[in-house]
This record gives C-alpha cells, structure tokens and sequence, in this order.
C-alpha cells in the first residue's frame, strides 16, 4: 500500500511536477506577506493594504482564465518556463522598488502581472499532472501528494515570509521570491516528458468559448464548479473575523489567536495525510464528509466557550479543510475531458482565487452588524444547507463515469491531445 502511495513518483515528470507546484504554493504566500508589509509600511494605511490584496488575489482571478485559454495549447516545456521566469521578473523589479523608490500604482500593477501568473501556472500544472496521472490510474495518488505539497506550503510559507522579512528585509524576501521561481523556470525547462499539443491551433476566442461551454453543458463538471464556489464563499467567510473572534469572543490574547490558527493548520496537515489513506473511496463521499466536518466545526465554534474548546473544534476542521479542496478537484479532473483538463482546472483555481473575496466581505458585514460567532454559525449553516440541496443530484457524482458527456453533445470540439482516455478504474472504492 506504502509502495502505491507514492507510485506516482515513478511517472515522469510527475515528480518535478509536484516540486514545481509546492515551490509556487510557497512562494505565492511568500510573496502576498511581503506585499502586503511592503504596502502597509510605506503608507500606512489600510485601504492600499487591502487593494494589494485585491489586485494580486481577485482580479488575476478574472484574467487567468483567459491566459489559460491562450495559452494551453502551447508546448508545457516552453510556457511553463517562461510563466514562471516572468513571475521572477515581476518579484525582482519588486525587490527592487523595496530597495528604492515606492510607487503604489507600479506595486499594484505587478501584484495584478504576477496574480494572473501564477494562478495560470497552477491551472496548466494541474492539467498536465491528469494528462500524466490519469492513464495510469494514479490521479488520486498524485493528487494526495500534491494536497500534501499545498498543506505544507500553506502552513509554512507564510512563517517562510516572517522570517525573511524579520531578519533580512522586505526587499531580500522579495528577491529570494524571484530567486524561487528563476530555478522552477529552470527546472521545467529541462524537463522532458511534459505534455504537448498534437493538433493545429485553434482560434484563442473559440478555445475559451469551448471551455466555458463544456464546463455549462457538462451536468456533474457544473455542478462541481457551481457548489465549490459557494462553499469558498462560506468556508472563508470567518477569515477576516478570526482575530476579532479570538479577541473578543473567547477572551484570548494574540499569543491565543496564534495558537487557534495553528490548530486549523495542524488539522490541515493531517487531513492532508488522511487523504492517502481514503482516497479511493467514492469522491460523493469524500466531498460530503470534509464538508460536514467543516460546517461542524464551524457551528461548534460559534458556540466555544473556551480556547481550548475552539482549537479541539478547530483541528477537527481543519482535517475536513485539508480533505475538501483536493476532493473536490479529483473528481473534478476525473469527469473532466484530456483536452479541457488546463481549462477546467484552471477555472477552479480562478474560484479558488475570487470567492473568497465575497466570502470576506460578508463576514465583515455580519459582524459589523452582529457578531463573530454569528458569522461562523452562518457560515456553518450554509454549508449544512449547501450539503443538504446537494444530496439530490447525487447520481451526476457518479463513481465510474466518464467525461465524455459533453462530447456527445458537442462531437466537433477539438481534442488537443488526441485520444480521451477514459477515467481510472474505480475497482476498489467505497460506494460511499
């Protein structure tokens, strides 16, 4: 069983793959801290502290979609490089203005460049890790990895920016940012194997319409796309919230609020490692489960009347988090056609950028005109209500179906790759 876990590691490239996607994981929340201190220090005000956020998280989420489309049909040896040299760029010329004169509007600018970057560079690597994975009947196991790659760089990268901030300087995280993503330039350019277009291109303003059709007609593909997006909206509604949470409602200190946050990142580590262990049962299952976790812990929290009560809850949510999210994308991947799979993917991770926008906004407004713990009790009840509305469309969530529905639909779409295989055999998984 061991051995299978990480029989992925034996498909080139799938190792550099995995290498390259944690690096980025990393280096992005190095890269958000910075400037987000960058922007504070230098004007001291909050309101461009937000707008960095909102020009490399939000608005790169409407952009990529559309570099996607460009560019997916591009050989993955020469894009991937060249996406990522130009996030390196981007990154120096910031180390640079650190060191030198500040300009907000530049350092919004290069915030929006690399933003769009870098949530292009995820879409691309998780679409080649299917086209890679998936004949082999290995995408649940490269997933797992790669969930373990995301937690790690979750938890750590942003301690990653503090301590680089703290004992060198804004501008030498910055440049050791650029650093990072010149040798994953490097790394990918020597890396054979990638995936490559094996027809002529097609029109970039067909490409996308293609890819947003398929991802309407197909039923389970847009019922994926539809639910994970409300769940951000609610799984990070209590994100701006929690510091007034552990404050105010639990009575604690910084140190305290400190420690609440470790506690989901702990949670998230290990539901990270428990997805090794239960990843083949049925993704119905696995979805539900780690959401219901989340809205679970989401209520308890609202009722918490102590830390350590609140970080007891936290970890049990933590583990559904660390689960939910590569669940989710799994199956995604799995109902999702070879040659939509950058498109596809790509579209999640724009979700996975955007909603939680709206989710923070929402927070702050039902705490402004209640309280935290009505924030999280609302936000674990809409995942319960969310769940509840999805038990019904359970048969689109089939475990053995194939992408193919929206081909029957739509024959004359273009398969870049060639031949669609079908999605791996599901011998073996719980019928949940």
């Amino acid at each position: 069983m061991t051995g299978r876990r990480f029989a992925p590691l034996g498909v080139r490239p799938f190792g550099r793959l995995l290498t390259t996607y944690t690096v980025n994981e990393i280096g992005d929340s190095v890269g958000i801290v910075a400037l987000a201190v960058l922007v504070y220090d230098r004007t001291e005000a909050v309101a461009p502290t937000a707008a960095i956020f909102v020009a490399a998280k939000f608005l790169p989420a409407l952009l990529a979609p559309l570099l996607t489309a460009r560019v997916d049909q591009l050989p993955l040896r020469r894009v991937l490089p060249i996406l990522y040299l130009l996030e390196a760029v981007v990154f120096a010329t910031l180390g640079l203005i650190a060191d030198t004169e500040f300009v907000l509007a530049l350092v919004l600018a290069l915030g929006l460049i690399d933003g769009t970057l870098a949530i292009t560079g995820r879409g691309l690597t998780r679409g080649a890790v299917a086209v890679v994975l998936q004949p082999a009947g290995l995408l649940r196991d490269g997933n797992a990895l790669m969930n373990i790659g995301f937690a790690v760089a979750s938890v750590g990268g942003a301690a990653v920016a503090g301590l680089l901030i703290g004992t060198m300087g804004i501008a030498t995280a910055l440049y050791a940012d650029a650093a990072s993503f010149l040798i994953i330039a490097i790394l990918l350019a020597t890396t054979n194997n990638l995936p490559s277009p094996e027809r002529e291109r097609d029109p970039f303003r067909e490409r996308l319409r293609a890819g947003l059709r398929y991802a309407r007609r197909n039923q389970t593909v847009r019922l994926l796309l539809v639910g994970q997006a409300v769940a951000l909206i609610l799984l990070t509604l209590i994100v701006p919230i929690e510091v007034i949470y552990a404050k105010e409602s639990l009575g604690t200190s910084s140190a305290g609020y400190g420690v609440l946050l470790a506690s989901w990142g702990a949670g998230i580590f290990v539901g990270s490692l428990l997805y090794l262990r239960v990843k083949n049962r049925s993704p119905w299952a696995l979805v539900v489960a780690s959401t219901f976790a989340v809205a679970v812990a989401y209520l308890g929290l609202a009722v918490a009347g102590s830390l350590v009560a609140a970080c007891l809850i936290s970890v049990i949510g933590g583990i559904g988090n660390g689960i939910q999210w590569i669940a989710v994308m799994t199956a995604l991947q799995e109902q999702t056609a070879r040659d939509y799979q950058a498109r596809i993917t790509g579209l999640m991770e724009s979700l996975g950028a955007a909603m939680p926008g709206a989710g923070f906004l929402i927070g702050g407004a039902i705490v402004a005109l209640s309280s935290p713990r009505a924030a999280y009790a609302v936000a674990g009840g809409g995942l319960l209500v969310l769940l509840l509305g999805a038990l019904p469309l359970r048969a689109r969530l089939r475990r053995n179906g194939s992408p193919g529905d929206f081909d029957v639909a739509d024959a004359s779409l273009p398969d870049t790759f060639g031949t669609r295989p079908t999605v791996e055999a599901g011998a073996g998984r719980d019928g949940g």
